[in-house]
């Protein structure tokens, strides 16, 4: 079994690049990280919603996916992130998670992502953010799309979710 951790805030084409590796490598469990957090401008979408983004993208592609509480214990982490995602190797991108798994004598499959800096959860998320405050739908999906497969895109634009981002960031300090 081949698992992919994330948050998933939102799912973009990092994850994307991660997950169509771990298929190609076999059985796969895409693993939703912080699911119970509560909303805000890093969590702005739920577990249920972030599971739809997944399984939208996934079409008829088959991958078992699971919600992971955090319990905010790093050391204990990978033992209770096995209760959900179970035994297997974990493919990821991310140096902090890999090493966290290794010192868990998890094996571990490492993948290069290129454009990691485009790929950053946060810069997605600031992203959409600003493209909450355009109006002309093709603008917002044609800039989505740079970062965020194009079911996801979809995904954002038919469940209102740009919107949230706007509504969420009022009485924030805009710059400009």
């Amino acid at each position: 079994m081949y698992i992919v951790l994330g948050r998933f805030q939102p799912f973009h084409k990092g994850h994307e690049h991660l997950i169509n590796h771990a298929l190609d490598l076999g059985p796969t469990v895409i693993a939703i990280g912080s699911s119970e957090a509560e909303m805000s401008m890093d969590n702005p979408w739920n577990a249920v919603e972030r599971e739809a983004m997944i399984r939208g993208w996934l079409a008829d592609r088959q991958a078992k996916v699971v919600k992971i509480p955090d319990i905010n214990d790093p050391p204990n982490w990978v033992e209770h992130a096995k209760k959900f995602h179970g035994k297997g190797t974990l493919v990821t991108s991310d140096v902090s998670t890999k090493q966290l798994y290794e010192k868990s004598d998890f094996d571990v499959h490492w993948v290069e992502l290129e454009n990691r800096e485009s790929y950053e959860g946060w810069r997605v998320r600031v992203t959409l953010k600003m493209l909450s405050t355009v109006f002309e739908l093709d603008a917002q999906k044609e800039v989505m799309k740079a970062s965020i497969p194009e079911s996801v895109v979809d995904w954002l634009v038919d469940n209102d979710a740009l919107y949230r981002l706007y509504s969420m960031s009022q009485g924030t300090e805009h710059a400009g």
